[in-house]
């Protein structure tokens, strides 16, 4: 019997996961949400890091060295700007300069996010349904001791030094989600949490409008909501999660994550060095799952989706 799958994903543990699933699940059964609070102009240019690092992996075409753009990536374009003048702290490669290229085209058209990622997957041969969050302005702002920075100044070119005192998603009290996203929670089976940073990446979807309370209801229509912590051993598997947990004043642990969570999650998969913690898990009202989720191959990543699968509902 098929299900309907849905995935919220944003960075590289978002992107691995959701390669797993896209390997076992038919297109029609799977959607991913994705998360464009990093989303950001650049030399005249709208680029969406979270959109096509899961549009390049799910393709076949991500560095997976670096985590982020295109194997075999050039920089000759970079360069010349560079040569010209620009800032350029943010790297965009030659490959990487003709999907935003193609991206500003198609916005000037009047064409919306949804439609341009659709155009874009369907080029590059992805299958499944890639959705951004929202088609509307979210922006995830990060207040540091000097300033308030937008994601990619923090992330990118700050290197995520700076201090974290709070964070905020900017437009996300107005901005609505899109419509594809709205029917596939309609018709959703099972929800994933992608092991994706809880602040940057699935914090700003969760704050569009009405849809932590949309994602809350569906435990009453017995469906199944499951989390994977990107917290492992008291540290991030990948990025800046575990440090703006301690500066926000937050144990980092995968136990914080979970109840970071508790609303809108049902079980909730930690690695098996975290076994100890299934009791703090379960005193939250969750149901903790022990498995190996560290994806460093493509077998781990579809080991990973295939567990989260199997799951029946409570």
């Amino acid at each position: 019997m098929s299900e309907n799958v849905v995935a919220l994903a944003g960075g590289v543990g978002g992107a691995k996961l959701a390669l797993g699933l896209s390997c076992l699940l038919n297109p029609e059964e799977f959607t991913l949400i994705v998360n464009t609070g990093d989303d950001d102009i650049f030399h005249g240019l709208y680029v969406c890091p979270d959109l096509d690092t899961v549009m390049y992996t799910l393709a076949g075409l991500s560095n997976t060295e670096t985590g982020w753009g295109l194997s075999s990536e050039s920089f000759k374009a970079l360069s010349m700007l560079n040569r010209y003048g620009c800032d350029t702290w943010f790297n965009l490669g030659d490959l990487d300069l003709g999907t935003h290229i193609m991206r500003k085209y198609l916005l000037d058209k009047k064409h919306n996010l949804t439609e341009i990622t659709a155009y874009l997957c369907q080029k590059l041969g992805v299958l499944c349904q890639v959705l951004p969050m929202t088609n509307d302005t979210v922006r995830t702002v990060i207040k540091t001791a000097g300033a308030e920075l937008s994601m990619q100044q923090y992330f990118v070119r700050d290197k995520s030094e700076p201090e974290v005192l709070d964070i905020k998603y900017v437009g996300s009290d107005t901005a609505q989600p899109n419509e594809e996203f709205s029917n596939a929670l309609d018709r959703v089976d099972k929800l994933i949490f992608c092991p994706s940073n809880p602040f940057l990446s699935i914090g700003p979807i969760l704050a569009l409008s009405g849809i932590r309370d949309r994602m809350m209801n569906l435990k009453k229509n017995n469906h199944l909501r499951i989390a994977v912590s990107p917290i492992v051993s008291g540290s991030s598997v990948k990025g800046p999660a575990g440090k703006i947990m301690h500066e926000l004043g937050y144990e980092v642990s995968c136990v914080t994550v979970a109840e970071l969570y508790r609303d809108v999650c049902d079980v909730f998969v930690i690695d098996v060095q975290d076994e100890k913690h299934c009791k703090d898990i379960e005193s939250l009202g969750i149901k903790p799952l022990v498995a190996p989720i560290i994806m460093n191959s493509k077998a781990d990543k579809i080991a990973l989706a295939k567990t989260l699968l199997e799951l029946e509902v409570i």
